[in-house]
This record gives structure tokens, sequence and C-alpha cells, in this order.
């Protein structure tokens, strides 16, 4: 299926259009239109506009995970948008913090959002078929808890805190003309591994491209040139980053996967 990509809100401006920390890409694969996260603020429906669409246009949303960066445009959303189910993990709570020295700060959804908006939200398991050629992937890798506990992420669950294992985390795969492109947006679960998780999830098909960022703003530069030898090793075609990459990661990353590699910005359209 030909597949058209808009990035709606990602760190980096461009094209008159402001970007804040966050990430909102708008797919229309065939004639669906779905919205991959809702960015930090109400600045994802504005660029909508700005960019010539309609808000109310869009048939399915999903979240990429329960993070505020991801999650916070959702009232705004339901309430501009009657139609669109909100597509989430079935581990979403309000629950994701991260340590900051002795205290942990919520970084999770909006609250309440999960309540307010029940009839709109629609809880996962497994591999899910969104519609036809459109699919929501979890996290198939064993233990990503040690990566939560790295990354100073938890999640308070029956009143205890363990570090997080992504568990809330999904990967939307589009089917298209020229091979599957995933959709991750954050990465929290590691780029290769997401490859590796897609490639087993589906044998038969071509993978061609991933897009999102890779979460490596905190990691030294021997980190960084590791994961990227590593994507390189994978031989995907096409890799598409920013958000939490930031831009030293990205140049280290492009000294390694060069012409395959494209930085995400606002208002970038991708065709594949």
């Amino acid at each position: 299926m030909k597949t058209r990509l808009t990035v709606i809100v990602d760190n980096i401006s461009d094209e008159g259009l402001p970007g804040e920390w966050g990430l909102s890409i708008l797919a229309e694969y065939g004639d669906k239109k779905i919205l991959a996260d809702v960015g930090a603020s109400g600045l994802f429906a504005s660029n909508l506009e700005k960019l010539g669409y309609d808000i109310r246009d869009i048939d399915y949303a999903v979240l990429s995970h329960a993070h505020y960066d991801h999650a916070n445009g959702m009232p705004l959303f339901f309430r501009s948008n009657s139609k669109a189910k909100f597509y989430v993990r079935d581990a979403v709570r309000e629950n994701c913090y991260e340590k900051k020295y002795f205290f942990k700060k919520y970084i999770g959804i909006p609250r309440h959002v999960l309540t307010d908006y029940a009839d709109r939200i629609e809880y996962v398991s497994g591999d899910c078929e969104l519609c036809e050629g459109v699919y929501l992937v979890p996290h198939k890798t064993p233990g990503l808890s040690r990566t939560g506990e790295r990354e100073l992420m938890y999640r308070r669950v029956d009143r205890k805190w363990i570090p997080d294992d992504f568990s809330h985390e999904q990967s939307l795969v589009l089917d298209t003309d020229k091979g599957l492109v995933v959709i991750n947006s954050c990465s929290h679960g590691g780029a290769v591994n997401i490859i590796n998780e897609i490639r087993s999830t589906f044998p038969d098909k071509h993978l061609y491209g991933l897009i999102g960022g890779f979460h490596l703003f905190n990691k030294s530069d021997e980190e960084i040139r590791d994961v990227a030898e590593a994507i390189k090793g994978t031989g995907i075609e096409y890799v598409c980053t920013g958000h939490c990459t930031k831009d030293r990661a990205y140049g280290i990353l492009k000294e390694v996967l060069g012409e395959r590699l494209e930085q995400l910005r606002v208002g970038l359209v991708m065709t594949f």
C-alpha cells in the first residue's frame, strides 16, 4: 500500500511550524488516516491545521507508550475528534515515573484520561491488526526491566516501585509498497531489539524502515556508536530519527549510517 507519513510534532521546528519536546506522526495509508501520538501539548492540533489536515478526519489514533510527551494531547484529541478510537497497550496506566535523586517524578499520561474517555480507548494485547496492512506489535524481548532500571524509569504497581519493562510500549507497523515501515516513538526497548521483534513477527515480509526517537540523548559517544553499528548490521534500508535521539547522537548515527539516515523534523513528509 502506498503510504505517506507527515511529522506533526518533533523537537526540531521547520517550514514555519513550531516544535516541542514530543512526537506526533500522521500516517496516510490508503484511505485511512492514523495518528501516532499526540505530543506534549495541544501543538499537534494546530500543526495539523497548518499542514492542511482536519483532525475530525482521523480514523485511528495510537499511543506508542505511556509518557507525557506523547500523550498530553489526548484530551484535546478526544474533544476535537468524535469518531476515532485511541489504541493503547493493555499495560497502560497512570503509573510511569522517572527517578530524580531520592524522588520519583511523574512522567505519565494525563491524569484521569483513561476514565474520562473510557469509551474512546481500546486496550490491545499481543499482536493486533488495526486495519488491513496495519499492525500494533508489543515488545517481545525478555529482560527489558534491566533497561528501565538503567534509565531510572519506574512504574508504580500494587504500591510497589518496579523498574519499567516497557510493556506499555508498542510499534505501529505499516505494510507499504517498499516493505514494512515501523514507527516506535522512543524505542525504549532498543532500536535493534525492535527490528528483530518485527522481523520475527513477520518472517515472510521485508522490513524496510524504522522511524522514531532512539532515546540516545543520555548515552556516551561509544554507546551511541555501538547502537549505530548494530542498526547498520541489521541491513535495514531506511532510518529516520529525532526527538529523544537529539543532535549529538544523530551526528554519530549519521557518520555510521550515512545516506540511509534522515532527521525527523516538523513538516517532514516521507512516502513509501
